[in-house]
């Protein structure tokens, strides 16, 4: 079963990661209320990044590596991750 590591944007624009094996039953979750504290009190929220892991432990690796990184840093990796799949149809 794959796993999926995604960021949501926030209407406080701030960055919220996580991980899910069934990523729209999660953001269904979060877009009732009953996904995390910080995205409910943070509502409405953009899907503005997902990478497919192979496990759950790699998944949370990432998320970790992820969580780490600074808002610039992870606008930036939203930013390659948006080019990489636009290209990726050309």
């Amino acid at each position: 079963m794959n796993w999926v590591v995604y960021m949501v944007k926030c209407n406080d624009c701030s960055i919220y990661t996580g991980i899910s094996n069934n990523l729209k039953r999660r953001l269904d979750a979060h877009a009732k209320g009953n996904g995390s504290k910080y995205v409910r009190a943070r509502l409405p929220f953009k899907l503005i990044y997902t990478e497919v892991c192979l496990n759950r432990s790699k998944a949370i690796k990432r998320e970790i590596e992820i969580k780490k990184l600074d808002k610039k840093n992870k606008e930036t990796l939203v930013k390659l991750y948006k080019e990489r799949s636009y290209n990726e149809y050309f």
